[in-house]
């Protein structure tokens, strides 16, 4: 039985309450300042006076994990003990930027805690942790098949003091923020390396950097997730210092799989967060509506709806947890099987809860007269992100054939 940590279940209570006082009875508001608001990727009023209360509240960089202590004042949280507060800020699609627990920034931090200079982190790290500026992560193409990632095609040449990029990426979520201030791009420094895994380079790119365009906002199944949103981007003889160079030169393949694991994980949590809701939901919809003479609650296919819905989330959720507890103890790399179950298993599994509660909503379940439509979306394109399922699958197959046939795959 998974037990909540005396430091988490504090956390999560404050976290609760602050739900009820300040996230819910403002999603209505929150909505209309979205639509009213002149610039859909501007920073919102309400969402500025929100950060204020859980900035003075404590509950602010969550995520953060005790081996980065000095970055929060709570002292750091292990995954396990992060997961439910993630899975709550799940419950309100928006609501983790409140925290300065959203994507990408979040797994754009942990690259600057782990990767960066002293320099790097005074520049970005501090403002991100402050929530003062946005950033952005630049590795899908929209000319190769981004699920390998060593198919980049960007380039990065060395030209004396400085890198030289060009290329296209899109679907770089962050970017169309007006507060985002720094790029991380992965691009090809060494084509003719014999191996593709040292072939890549991460660098920072500034927002205002000469040769970067920002093309146009991008859609995911009709949704642009303002203010946050997703761009397409093109480098056109875009220069940067040398020092901006993460790591090292030819080291962006590492960082690609040091930072995607965390952020993946991240996903599954917030999608059970969702996906209860959208159960709650459905619950109460159940006993509010009568077809055909009696309660949509008394007829069966809505309790066998609602009994799978059950089991599947909390199945859901015991998968994240296990996962947590095994990156507590062995790390990200020693837990590369389970973060891959994980992240092919629970946006599917969500998706389709969130898809029964939609249907008992009937055509309302579809509009944004609910939150279920935004996180069906979110539980989609989840199957895509940090690389889609297909290649996790295969990659996870292989080594479980492998270790129980003894044979090499």
């Amino acid at each position: 039985m998974f037990q909540n940590s005396e430091k988490c279940q504090r956390l999560l209570d404050q976290l609760n309450s602050f739900f009820d006082e300040h996230i819910y009875p403002n999603e209505e508001n929150y909505a209309r300042q979205l639509h009213e608001a002149d610039n859909r990727f501007a920073p919102l009023p309400l969402m500025d006076d929100l950060k204020s209360k859980a900035k003075a509240a404590g509950l602010w960089n969550l995520f953060v994990p005790p081996s980065h202590a000095e970055y929060c004042d709570h002292g750091g949280l292990s995954f396990a003990e992060y997961a439910p507060l993630c899975e709550l800020m799940g419950r309100v699609i928006w609501s983790p930027e409140v925290f300065n627990c959203n994507a990408p920034d979040t797994g754009n931090m942990e690259v600057f805690m782990n990767y960066a200079t002293k320099a790097q982190q005074e520049k970005w790290l501090k403002p991100l942790l402050a929530g003062e500026i946005r950033s952005s992560y630049a590795m899908t193409e929209p000319q190769v098949a981004s699920s390998d990632a060593t198919n980049v095609q960007l380039s990065i040449v060395r030209d004396g003091d400085e890198w030289v990029l060009n290329g296209r990426k899109w679907f770089i979520t962050g970017a169309m923020n007006e507060r985002t201030k720094i790029f991380i791009v992965m691009g090809k420094s060494d084509p003719d390396n014999a191996n593709r895994h040292l072939q890549q380079t991460q660098v920072l790119v500034p927002k205002n950097t000469a040769g970067l365009t920002l093309v146009r906002p991008l859609t995911t199944l009709g949704y642009d997730d303002a203010p946050i949103g997703h761009a397409e981007l093109v480098f056109k003889d875009c220069r940067v210092p040398f020092e901006n160079v993460l790591l090292g030169e030819g080291r962006g393949f590492e960082i690609a799989q040091g930072r995607l694991g965390p952020g993946r994980m991240h996903h599954c949590m917030r999608l059970i967060g969702i996906g209860q809701r959208s159960l709650e939901l459905a619950c109460q919809r159940s006993v509010s509506r009568v077809t055909f003479g009696r309660q949509l609650s008394k007829h069966q296919s809505v309790r066998e709806d609602i009994s799978r819905m059950f089991s599947e989330i909390e199945m859901a959720r015991l998968l994240v947890l296990k996962t947590c507890h095994q990156i507590d103890e062995l790390g990200v790399q020693g837990s590369l099987d389970m973060i891959a179950a994980t992240k092919t298993t629970i946006p599917v599994l969500i998706q389709n809860v969130i898809d029964r509660a939609m249907q008992m909503h009937g055509a309302g379940g579809l509009t944004e007269d609910y939150c279920m439509a935004e996180g069906y979306n979110y539980a989609r394109w989840c199957r895509q992100a940090d690389g889609p399922d297909q290649v996790h699958q295969m990659a996870l197959g292989k080594r479980v054939i492998e270790r129980f046939s003894g044979i090499k795959a």
